[in-house]
């Protein structure tokens, strides 16, 4: 904004001096902050095991070096189960995310007020717990297994699908609809006609970008007993098994890999 200097000519300044004291103000509270915090860590943290952590990390890199290729032959059915977590519960999420995101959206729910929130509620409730809670609370319910990382993979992911789901549905052209509507179609018949076909590239890509973060969470879901690849390295970590859990993670890194390079065509294919 203009002010003026000393010998009256007009000069430009970003802030005024109240927003440039305001300024200030923030900025130590922030540092204020950040040192009430740093504090506390510092109180909990034993800073031996911090300084001594490059002299560790160096004597399990050459315990872990090199790896055991001869056990890939074991990992050839985890990382099947992992890949089947991932994807049988993108696909359970996609069939649970789909109503739930219509009946989220306010162009298409049929109550504001009632339907909607409860809508919203289960997919800021699927969204904020982690999959490997899920994961355990599974696992308690069901038991161990390949079923439990499915459905824990299915229920973390519903929140993600339906909620860019319904933004989707939200920013779709309405004059579409409303050329539909004037012919005299039911509602279903607009749904069908004027709104899926909108958000189908939408609903492509959010799938195979979920698909590719399951492939991920999926790998790690076996540490607490939920099946896949995760399984093979919990056991080689209890038992210090440094080869085979360095080859493991190798399979890992390549599978993830894999899965990205699968989603980005599929995607620049959609788009």
């Amino acid at each position: 904004m203009p002010v003026r200097d000393l010998k009256g000519r007009q000069v430009w300044q970003r802030r005024t001096g109240r927003e440039s004291l305001l300024h200030w103000v923030m900025w130590l509270i922030g540092v204020a902050v950040f040192a009430y915090c740093w504090q506390q860590i510092s109180a909990s943290t034993t800073w031996f095991f911090v300084w001594d952590a490059p002299r560790i990390a160096n004597d399990i890199w050459t315990r872990a070096t090199p790896p055991r290729w001869e056990y890939i032959t074991q990992l050839g059915k985890p990382i099947w189960d992992t890949l089947n977590i991932a994807t049988l519960g993108t696909i359970l999420a996609l069939i649970m995310a789909v109503p739930i995101a219509f009946l989220a959206a306010r162009n298409t729910t049929p109550s504001k007020y009632v339907v909607r929130p409860i809508a919203l509620l289960i997919i800021v409730s699927t969204r904020s717990i982690n999959s490997l809670i899920w994961a355990l609370l599974l696992i308690a319910i069901i038991g161990p297994g390949v079923f439990a990382g499915v459905i824990a993979i299915a229920i973390r992911s519903i929140g993600f699908c339906a909620k860019l789901l319904y933004e989707a549905i939200e920013e779709i052209d309405e004059t579409q609809v409303e050329a539909i509507t004037a012919t005299g179609a039911s509602r279903w018949q607009v749904m069908a006609y004027g709104i899926v076909p909108q958000i189908l590239p939408a609903f492509a890509g959010i799938a195979v970008f979920r698909w590719d973060i399951n492939i991920r969470e999926s790998t790690v879901l076996g540490l607490v007993g939920a099946g896949g690849i995760g399984l093979q390295l919990s056991s080689s970590l209890n038992v210090l098994a440094w080869p085979q859990v360095s080859l493991i993670l190798l399979v890992i890194l390549a599978a993830v890999i894999i899965s990205e390079w699968v989603s980005a065509k599929v995607r620049g294919a959609i788009i």
